[in-house]
C-alpha cells in the first residue's frame, strides 16, 4: 500500500515519476486566468489565521460544508474563526475523493510543513501551526507567490475598473513578478440584468463620454481596451449564458439598445441579438490587439433564490448547464472567421460532456502562425479534479493535439492555490507516463520533455506572447 501523499503522489509508474520529476516539478507558474485582488498584492497583505486564507470567499468549501449540515453561520456567518476551521476540519475527513482533500493537503505540506491529515481531531494541532507560520514575513502575498514560482498572474477586471492597483505595481521595482489586467466585459453585454443603466453611467465615467447609443458603448470598450492594452493587458475572458449567433442590422441594433436605455424589457431574441453584436464587436478588437479572447459557459448560476439574495453572486449555489451549443459556437466562430476578425480563442465549458464537441469545433478554425490557435481551456470548475482532468486531456489528446494545450489555470481567489499546478502535473505526467508504458507513445525523453515542460509553462508563453523566457 503507498503512503497518504508521498513524493509519488498520483505517480504509479516509473515512467510518470520519472517525468514529473525530471521536467514538470521545477518549472515555474503562469497564472494566466484567476479571481485574486491586485490590491492584495500591492499591499503585500498578511493573513491573520487559516480561516481567512482558507475560507473567506471560497464557494467550493461552502458548498462542502453545507453538505455536511454545517450551519450557515459557521460558512459565511459571523462565527469565530477557530469554530469556523473545526468544521471545515470535520467536513474535509469525509471528502474521499474530493479534490478539496488533495489540494487542502498539498497546501498544509508544501506551505506549512505539515506532513500529517486534517480531521476533526487534528484541527487543534494544524490552527495552532498554520497561524504561527501565517506570522513569519515567508507567508506575505508577494512571498506566497515567489515561493509558488510564478513568474505572471492576469487578474480579472472590469472595464470599469481604474486599475490603479496595476499601475501601483506596475510601478513598484521591488516585485518582480508581473500582474497584469485581463478584459472581463460581461457587465458591459448583460443588457437584461436591472442594474444596467447604473453600470452605463459607471462604465461612461471611466471612458469619460457619455454612453447614450451602442456606438457609444462600443466607444467607451474601445477607449478602456485602450487603458488595458497600456497596462498588458494580452487576454479577455467572457462568462456566456449563451453561445450564441443571431445576427441583426445596426439600425436595429440601436432601437434595441434605446428601448432598453429606456427602461424597457427586451425580449430573449432581441437581448440574443444584441449580444451576438457585442460578442462580434469585442472579437474584432481583439483581432486588432491580439488579445487571446477566452470563452467560460455551460453554467446555471445563483440557483437558490432564497440564498441569493441572502448572500449574492459566487457563494456557491451554480450548477452545470446541460445546454451544449456545438453547433452555435461553429457558426459564431465562422462568422468571425469570414470576416478576417476571429482572434485567438479559448473555449471552455462547465460541461463535461461537452469535451468532444469542443474537441471538433478545435480543428475547424486553427490557423498558420499559431500553434493551436483556437484552444480548448483546462477543465473548468467542477471538472478541475482527477477524473475531470483526465477526461479532458484524454479527450483533447483524441481529437487534437494535445502537445499544444495551454494546462492548468488557477482560477481561484486563494494565494495558496498554485497547489493545484503541482496537481495538475502529477496527473498529466501519470497520464502521459502511463500511455508510454503501455507503449502507446516512444519512451523518447527529448521528445517527452518538450512536451511536459510545454504544457506545463511554455505553450501559455508562446500563445499569450507575455514578455518571457521559455524554459528547457
Amino acid at each position: 500500500m503507498k503512503p497518504f501523499m508521498d513524493e509519488e503522489f498520483l505517480l504509479s509508474t516509473p515512467t510518470a515519476q520519472k517525468l514529473y520529476h525530471d521536467f514538470a516539478e521545477t518549472m515555474p507558474i503562469l497564472d494566466y486566468h484567476c479571481h485574486i485582488n491586485p490590491e492584495e498584492i500591492a499591499k503585500d497583505v498578511c493573513f491573520e489565521n487559516i480561516t481567512q486564507v482558507w475560507l473567506g470567499g471560497d464557494h467550493y468549501k461552502w458548498r462542502q460544508m453545507r453538505s455536511n449540515g454545517v450551519d450557515e453561520y459557521y460558512i459565511t456567518g459571523d462565527a469565530p474563526a477557530r469554530e469556523k476551521f473545526q468544521k471545515w476540519a470535520e467536513t474535509l475527513e469525509k471528502a474521499v475523493g474530493n479534490p478539496l482533500f488533495h489540494w487542502s493537503h498539498l497546501e498544509l505540506k508544501r506551505y506549512f510543513g505539515y506532513h500529517g491529515v486534517l480531521n476533526g481531531e487534528t484541527a487543534e494541532e494544524v490552527w495552532n501551526l498554520c497561524n504561527q507560520k501565517l506570522q513569519e514575513p515567508s507567508m506575505s502575498v508577494r512571498n506566497l507567490i515567489r515561493r509558488s514560482g510564478v513568474t505572471l498572474i492576469c487578474t480579472t477586471d472590469d472595464p470599469a475598473d481604474s486599475l490603479y492597483w496595476h499601475k501601483e505595481l506596475a510601478a513598484d521595482d521591488s516585485f518582480e513578478v508581473q500582474v497584469l489586467p485581463a478584459w472581463r466585459p460581461d457587465k458591459a453585454m448583460n443588457i437584461e440584468k436591472p442594474d444596467y443603466a447604473e453600470y452605463l453611467k459607471k462604465l461612461g465615467q471611466a471612458a469619460r463620454c457619455q454612453i447614450e447609443m451602442f456606438a457609444d458603448l462600443k466607444m467607451a470598450l474601445k477607449k478602456r481596451m485602450d487603458a488595458f492594452e497600456e497596462m498588458g493587458c494580452r487576454a479577455s475572458d467572457h462568462a456566456l449564458e449563451y453561445v450564441m449567433y443571431v445576427p441583426e442590422t445596426e439600425e436595429n441594433l440601436e432601437k434595441i439598445f434605446a428601448k432598453r436605455k429606456q427602461g424597457e424589457m427586451l425580449t430573449k431574441e432581441e437581448e440574443l441579438k444584441f449580444k451576438t453584436a457585442f460578442m462580434a464587436f469585442a472579437a474584432e478588437e481583439y483581432t486588432k490587439r491580439n488579445w487571446a479572447m477566452q470563452l467560460h459557459y455551460g453554467c446555471k448560476r445563483d440557483n437558490n433564490a432564497a440564498r441569493y439574495a441572502q448572500l449574492g453572486p459566487d457563494t456557491g449555489y451554480d450548477c452545470i448547464n446541460n445546454y451544449a451549443p456545438s453547433a452555435q459556437m461553429a457558426d459564431f466562430l465562422n462568422a468571425l472567421n469570414e470576416k478576417n476578425s476571429l482572434p485567438k480563442t479559448i473555449i471552455y465549458s462547465l460541461n463535461p460532456n461537452d469535451d468532444e464537441a469542443i474537441g471538433t469545433i478545435l480543428g475547424c478554425f486553427q490557423d498558420a502562425g499559431v500553434a493551436g490557435k483556437i484552444q480548448q481551456g483546462s477543465a473548468w470548475w467542477f471538472n478541475d479534479h482527477k477524473t475531470g482532468m483526465i477526461k479532458q486531456m484524454t479527450s483533447l489528446a483524441n481529437l487534437g493535439l494535445l502537445g499544444n494545450f495551454l494546462g492548468m489555470l488557477t482560477d481561484s481567489r486563494s494565494f495558496l492555490s498554485y497547489s493545484r499546478h503541482e496537481y495538475f502535473r502529477r496527473i498529466l505526467c501519470e497520464l502521459i507516463g502511463d500511455w508510454v508504458e503501455n507503449g502507446e507513445y516512444p519512451d523518447d525523453e527529448r521528445m517527452l520533455g518538450i512536451i511536459i515542460k510545454d504544457i506545463s509553462y511554455n505553450n501559455a508563453v508562446r500563445y499569450f506572447e507575455f514578455d518571457l523566457e521559455e524554459v528547457y
